[in-house]
């Protein structure tokens, strides 16, 4: 299974746990392998890819600096590593779409900080959207319909901005958090979860929803956030377990295998905070790659 990955990604010397996290994930594969799993370098996207999705003038805020309040919008002070960064850990989701889509299969990116980035702005230390700019490449590729499936603690208001135009880009969007919030439609609705225990059901309820109303996705593209876990104080739910989430994964990627749908994942949230250290953290997001593993 390949699963994209750069330095690149870390590149910014203001990152943080969003970027960071990523090297964090990387090396702890290469320490503790887990079986199949290849790390593979991605190309990095450039202003013409970007600007397929996102508004020229903030594509090139972000690379030149100017203005500066542009350049900043997604909440991370600006440099001219941010470029270098967030071209990266987007070409990285992109390049895992397309070998998921050629191949039938599974493939991941360490990629993080994805799905509040809008057309025109950055958000919630989202630079760009990079399941959105995957989503478009898998089309142009020759995809007819592409699923994104976002588990992530907060919701995906910059991916359902950005795919209210195109009708073969559809979203399944369970959250614990109302950041990021937007109104529902057929193709694009939210689900909030207040109780832990209601957390997997709340998943496979969206998941069925899609099932009934949508087409034959050609592929899903798995926005995996960890911070619904309830040590992240970004986002999480108390009752919201590493053995939830464990679940949460397996049956996620059972989901597309069984319907034999390929799938591109991405690491999505999780904070380090008082409750959550970096290798538990780490272990948390080795829970997304392992079951993908088992796929390929």
């Amino acid at each position: 299974m390949k699963v994209f990955y750069s330095p690149d990604y870390a590149a910014s010397p203001h990152a943080f746990d969003i970027t960071l996290k990523s090297q964090w994930v990387a090396e702890s594969l290469l320490r503790d392998p887990i079986d199949g799993v290849e790390l593979v370098r991605p190309h990095s996207l450039d202003v013409g890819e970007l600007a397929a999705v996102h508004d020229l003038q903030y594509v090139e805020a972000v690379h030149y600096g100017t203005p500066r309040g542009l350049a900043g919008s997604p909440g991370l002070t600006w440099d001219e590593d941010l470029w270098t960064a967030t071209t990266a850990a987007a070409g990285g989701m992109v390049d895992a779409a397309l070998v998921g889509l050629r191949t039938g299969g599974v493939a991941g990116s360490l990629s993080s900080g994805l799905h509040h980035a809008c057309r025109a702005s950055g958000r919630g230390f989202c630079t760009f959207n990079g399941l959105v700019l995957a989503a478009r490449a898998a089309l142009d590729d020759g995809a007819e319909s592409v699923l994104i499936v976002d588990f992530d603690a907060h919701c995906g208001g910059g991916t359902a901005s950005l795919m209210q135009s195109d009708p073969r880009i559809w979203q399944a969007d369970v959250s614990v958090d109302w950041f990021d919030f937007y109104d529902p439609t057929d193709r694009c609705q939210p689900t909030l979860v207040s109780e832990g225990e209601q957390y997997l059901a709340a998943c496979t309820q969206a998941l069925s929803r899609i099932e009934h109303i949508g087409p034959n996705f050609d592929l899903v593209l798995y926005n995996a956030g960890m911070d619904p876990y309830e040590g992240c104080d970004t986002g999480g739910l108390d009752g919201i377990t590493k053995e939830v989430l464990e679940a949460r994964e397996n049956l996620l990627f059972r989901w597309c295998q069984e319907r034999k749908m390929p799938v591109a994942f991405a690491l999505a949230g999780g904070y380090v905070s008082a409750h959550l250290d970096e290798k538990e953290l780490v272990d948390l997001h080795r829970l997304t790659i392992a079951e993908a593993s088992l796929l390929d």
